[in-house]
């Protein structure tokens, strides 16, 4: 598992890539077909709709109030608690013109009548359903143009392989977190575009740590192959990657666990792509610059010596 280079003691990292990447596929082709075949729940950011939100100073019973909406024909209403059983938060689908106000004059009487006291109003937010569909659009726009602005950097500062390679994990990262948010129907809103665009930074961050270790040793060392240099690069940046994992990673469950239910499926989504962005920054990102062809020779660069002749 490891071996000496240089008086250094080296992880072979490298050893394992065939196996992590085949596990990584695995993974991302799973995310994929849980994407397809559940979908996305969607929030009232981009399905369109009403959110009330209701405190009662007694706890509240979810199945009396939905029974009670269902006698009054109201089949689509979501309800359910929100941060604890006095709260409730009200999804509603968007209506046409006035439709939308009688609605929510509607919900609100059944749920005092369900409740038996008026219970206190807390917020009521709607969203055309326009909007909602321009901010998917914007929402995988921001993401798209995240990832091309990256392939461009990186491929400048470094090496296209290294640069595809980057890109295709922060992919693979991306994918896997938004394959979790699909198996467990969470909610996705603008807290949750905000927070995949946190992971992209987040992940981005690591894997270009690595990739300057990577080409500050080929200038140093390069006899060696891009192999060698890789798992040299990745062990000397190894404890640095575990060591900020771990601090991020207690911070976001701190926001986890306090930070209330506006914040669940934010730091939730944090929580999955800083451990799948650790792992592919180990190992997806220079494992796919290697396959890519990846040579101590492409980080070198030549140094241009001019002769300036003086004027006759």
């Amino acid at each position: 598992m490891t071996y000496i280079h240089d008086r250094c003691t080296v992880i072979n990292f490298m050893k394992w890539d065939k196996l992590v990447l085949c596990v990584s596929g695995v993974l991302l082709i799973i995310s994929i077909i849980i994407i397809h075949t559940r979908g996305f729940h969607w929030g009232i950011d981009f399905t369109g709709g009403t959110v009330i939100e209701l405190h009662s100073k007694q706890p509240v019973h979810l199945d009396v109030i939905r029974v009670n909406l269902q006698q009054a024909g109201l089949m689509d209403i979501q309800v359910q608690n929100f941060d604890n059983s006095h709260d409730i938060i009200v999804y509603s689908p968007v209506k046409e013109g006035n439709q939308d106000i009688k609605l929510r004059n509607t919900i609100v009487n059944i749920i005092n009548h369900s409740l038996q006291e008026n219970a206190i109003l807390k917020r009521i937010e709607f969203v055309g359903p326009r909007v909602g569909s321009e901010l998917v659009i914007t929402g995988g726009m921001s993401i798209l143009s995240a990832l091309l602005a990256i392939f461009l950097y990186v491929s400048v500062r470094f090496t296209w392989r290294l640069a595809l390679g980057t890109v295709l994990a922060l992919i693979h990262d991306v994918g896997i977190t938004l394959g979790f948010l699909a198996l467990g129907s969470i909610e996705i809103d603008l807290t949750i575009i905000a927070s995949l665009l946190s992971v992209i930074g987040y992940s981005l961050n690591d894997k270009i740590v690595v990739s300057d270790r990577i080409r500050e040793n080929c200038r140093k060392i390069s006899v060696d192959s891009a192999f060698v240099i890789t798992n040299l690069s990745i062990t000397q940046t190894f404890s640095r990657t575990i060591i900020t994992s771990i601090i991020t990673l207690m911070m976001v469950l701190i926001l986890f666990i306090f930070g209330g239910a506006m914040l669940h499926g934010f730091s939730l989504t944090m929580i999955i792509g800083i451990i799948v962005g650790t792992i592919s920054s180990i190992y997806v990102s220079s494992s796919l610059a290697l396959k890519l062809g990846m040579q101590t020779q492409h980080m070198l660069y030549q140094e241009i010596n001019t002769d300036i002749e003086g004027a006759p």
